[in-house]
């Protein structure tokens, strides 16, 4: 099951997934005139790790991408290298004459109210936040632990210890979330497993430390852990190679990381960030765009599993039957994963 390739060789190939959402927005008339397709202008603020980052960032780039290919219209594009430049790049994409400016990440908050604000006749979206209020500002945020209580699922019934781990990137209540709904999903198999947990650290950096991630990983496995989740962002590159190198699995995130080191990769957890950039985008264009907060759940096609050539040969048709059982039982209402954010506890 070892795989010591490079990771850098192994992302060739990886699948861009087909854009399936069903949204509920509060429309604002004034809006949806107020950009023309010929006059559409979008642009996107990636945040720390960058658009190439195998996972969050990568997938808003993908749904980017799409829009582009579709439509043929380019759209503006920065990376955040520190957390001074949110803000100042906000500013100057307006300036450059931004109809649509996305935001992506948590981390953009504060500089996408305060632009959006100052700048009514513009249109704003930004995903992973939900607690802003602006007549000009779409928000989209998902159901991760949803997701995630899927790939718990998974790893109950691949792991051989009864012991499985998560590294987190940023400790930050979002990645609580992701961690509470994966031991869910553990424990829903196996009550008595053990799943060990470290977060990254308590600073942006965390989601860019593929070092530190490699080290966290390799801990988790010397206490025998044989299945390890990420939730990191750039940092899980680095959890995917120890999981590989050591023998063991690992679970991608946010875009599908199964091609990532063949074999090695249990499943990825899908955070269809991709839809919500294509959608902004494409509202805009056609005029539909509409304020208010985006959730995305496993009903919504925003969070799923991932199976494809890649891990076909570790899904056994016992794990892809437990998973898909447990995404009717939340599909159904009978099994409601906890979301860390509502308390900030984790009941599992």
């Amino acid at each position: 099951m070892s795989n010591k390739r490079s990771i850098g060789i192994a992302l060739i190939g990886i699948a861009v997934l087909a854009v399936i959402a069903v949204t509920m927005h509060t429309p604002i008339e004034e809006k949806k005139t107020a950009v023309s397709s010929s006059d559409i202008k979008p642009a996107v603020i990636f945040d720390m790790g960058g658009k190439f980052d195998k996972s969050f960032n990568e997938g808003v780039w993908a749904g980017v991408k799409k829009f582009t290919e579709e439509t043929g219209i380019e759209v503006m594009e920065f990376e955040v290298t520190n957390e001074t430049q949110r803000e100042q790049a906000m500013r100057r994409m307006v300036e450059r004459g931004a109809t649509i400016v996305l935001g992506v990440g948590f981390a953009q908050a504060d500089a996408i109210s305060k632009v959006a604000a100052e700048n009514p006749d513009t249109l704003f979206s930004i995903i992973d936040v939900g607690w802003l209020d602006a007549p000009n500002l779409r928000q989209y945020v998902f159901k991760e632990h949803e997701g995630s209580y899927l790939v718990g699922v998974a790893a109950a019934h691949a792991s051989q210890t009864d012991k499985v781990g998560f590294v987190g990137g940023m400790d930050i209540p979002l990645i609580r979330k992701f961690a509470c709904g994966y031991v869910g999903g553990v424990k829903s198999v196996t009550a008595s497993a053990d799943v060990f947990q470290n977060m990254t650290g308590p600073t942006p950096s965390a989601w860019n430390d593929p070092a530190k991630g490699a080290e966290l990983t390799r801990s988790q496995i010397d206490r025998g852990a044989d299945v390890v989740y990420h939730a990191a962002g750039g940092t899980g590159l680095g959890v995917i190679q120890a999981a590989a190198d050591s023998g063991k699995l690992a679970i991608g995130v946010d875009s599908n990381q199964n091609g990532l080191a063949p074999g090695s990769v249990l499943t990825s957890m899908l955070k269809r960030v991709d839809v919500a950039a294509y959608e902004t985008f494409m509202d805009a264009k056609n005029g539909t765009f509409s304020s208010g907060l985006t959730v995305l759940g496993v009903a919504e096609g925003g969070v799923d599993w991932a199976l494809d050539d890649n891990n076909a040969s570790l899904v056994t048709d016992k794990i892809k039957t437990a998973v898909e059982a447990a995404r009717s039982d939340i599909l159904s209402g009978k099994v409601v994963v906890h979301n860390y954010e509502s308390d900030s506890s984790c009941p599992y």
